[in-house]
């Protein structure tokens, strides 16, 4: 059995789940996501867990049970509670401000770069921190690392876009020793 996949998922209070042939629907206070239901891999609500399991043990089917698995998980943590990342922004004059919808992120090119957010997705500044917030854990994850892209960490001085607790490993400079 897969490890992930053997645990069963608890159904917070407030959380409705729809398991159709096609298709599973989770609706919670925060909104409402879908996802295909994957072939050999059956999923089943009995109370207030749901349980997924698989038809056979053939490698592949194994992989998609805990993936399955993970993947409602996500959407039920995501309904309920949402997810949550942050980036700094660290260098001289590197600035960002919200502009609407848009981020204008100012990162020491000629221009400003506007980073449209996409919907179902929110982001908050506070002094140079953004926090990219939904209840899509993948999509969050990627406006993330899309943002990041923009300006990533140089080696030396530490300048550009990085996750919060993101370790960056620095050289030293031309002479070779450190500084």
């Amino acid at each position: 059995m897969s490890r992930v996949g053997k645990l069963p998922i608890a159904i917070p209070s407030g959380v409705t789940i729809t398991i159709d042939p096609s298709e599973i629907t989770v609706a919670g206070s925060k909104g409402t996501l879908k996802q295909f239901t994957m072939p050999d891999i059956t999923v089943k609500q009995e109370g207030e867990e749901v349980i997924v399991s698989r038809a056979n043990d053939e490698p592949k089917i194994r992989a998609k049970h805990g993936l399955m698995r993970a993947l409602l998980n996500n959407m039920v943590v995501g309904v309920s509670e949402g997810f949550s990342k942050k980036l700094e922004i660290n260098g001289v004059g590197y600035r960002v401000a919200q502009q609407g919808t848009d981020l204008k992120l100012n990162l020491g090119f000629s221009h400003d770069v506007i980073y449209p957010v996409p919907a179902g997705i929110s982001t908050a500044i506070e002094q140079n921190t953004i926090t990219v917030s939904g209840i899509s854990r993948q999509q969050v994850g990627q406006v993330a690392a899309e943002i990041r892209a923009l300006k990533k960490p140089e080696p030396y001085k530490g300048k550009g876009i990085k996750y919060e607790g993101e370790r960056l490993i620095r050289k030293s400079g031309k002479s070779g020793k450190d500084k």
